[in-house]
């Protein structure tokens, strides 16, 4: 399994290569590709780099699929007694990326390298033959 742990608006994000995303809104256009560079964590069956605070040559390519609003929020306040009531509600925007390729040490990690490569889960063990 190859992941990375990515900043992005002030979060920090698991992402995986062939899934999408909801981060922060970006100023960026939709079908634009975005090189994220603040990388924590690489993980693959090769290795694991761990960041000091981040992982030096590694990078996330990803695509904008669209931008939206998430659910409305409410927020009510009042206080007893005192006749104070008020209801204000809330649609944070964000962007939807979805992640191409995780970049690592001269290596890109996509989903169709990812699913080439045998995994222990594939492996069958044959049973032994009692003579």
């Amino acid at each position: 399994m190859t992941y990375a742990i990515v900043e992005t608006g002030g979060k920090q994000v698991r992402v995986e290569p062939g899934r999408f995303y909801d981060v922060e809104k970006l100023d960026v256009e939709v079908e634009e590709t975005v090189i994220l560079d603040q990388v924590m964590l690489v993980r693959h069956s090769g290795g694991t780099a761990v960041g000091q605070p981040l992982v030096a040559g590694a990078s996330v390519q990803t695509r904008v699929l669209q931008h939206g609003k998430a659910k409305k929020i409410l927020v009510y306040k009042m206080r007893p007694k005192k006749g104070y009531r008020r209801r204000k509600g809330h649609r944070q925007q964000f962007t939807r990326l979805m992640v191409e390729a995780i970049n690592w040490n001269d290596q890109v990690f996509t989903v169709d390298a990812i699913v080439a490569e045998p995994s222990f889960e594939s492996v069958v063990a044959e049973p032994a033959i009692a003579e």
